[in-house]
């Protein structure tokens, strides 16, 4: 089982300034990421963080270590934000709240988990394949709650969603239409709402 803000579940508890120092890493490791790709240097994530490479190294021996600490942390964030939609809003918009962040997620996240899963130091440590659980536990219970509440089709499943989402950050990853992603994602769930079929079934009707 992974720990939350991808922290290895075997590892003892760190002391307060190596845990400081771990966070700090972990900052500056993200903001390093998405400025410069998954391929920056280490030596430019400990210089951002400022700590010696060494302290670097102590906390994430490879590089696939720091990734994966990364995504499991944005992963836990993604799925907070997800249960927190649940808890404040109506399911159907709880529901499409939650994949447009998976969206950003999928989209952001692209160059780091295939930058995680082509390194040659990959880790057992942080197994991405993990990462999908909670994920798609969140998809679960939010279109569960969404169905519950009349706001979603019951053919639907959470691994269609997240299927779809996950294709639409595909496709557009290279767009030079920078509002694509999101218009693709309005027109999947218009297809999810449940007035969606009973409109189709209209149209049958009044055809027939």
């Amino acid at each position: 089982m992974m720990a939350s803000r991808g922290e290895p579940a075997t590892e003892r508890p760190l002391r307060v300034d190596a845990r400081r120092n771990r966070e700090r890493v972990l900052a500056a490791a993200r903001e390093a990421f998405d400025r410069f790709g998954p391929q920056v240097s280490l030596a430019e994530v400990a210089r951002r963080a400022g700590v010696g490479q060494g302290t670097l190294y102590r906390h994430f021996p490879t590089r696939a270590d720091l990734l994966g600490a990364v995504l499991a942390d944005r992963i836990d964030v993604l799925c907070r934000q997800g249960a927190e939609l649940a808890a404040t809003g109506p399911a159907g918009g709880a529901l499409a709240g939650w994949l447009r962040l998976l969206l950003v997620h999928a989209r952001v996240n692209q160059g780091l988990a295939g930058g995680y899963l082509s390194d040659t130091g990959l880790s057992e440590r942080y197994p991405v394949a993990d990462c999908h659980v909670p994920i798609m536990g969140m998809a679960d219970r939010l279109l569960a709650e969404a169905q519950q509440a009349g706001a979603a089709r019951m053919d639907v499943t959470s691994e269609d969603l997240v299927h779809l989402v996950v294709g639409i950050a595909l496709a557009t990853a290279r767009s030079a239409d920078v509002d694509q992603a999101d218009r693709l994602l309005a027109l999947a769930l218009d297809g999810v709402r449940v007035d969606a079929v009973a409109g189709r079934s209209r149209s049958t009707e009044a055809r027939s």
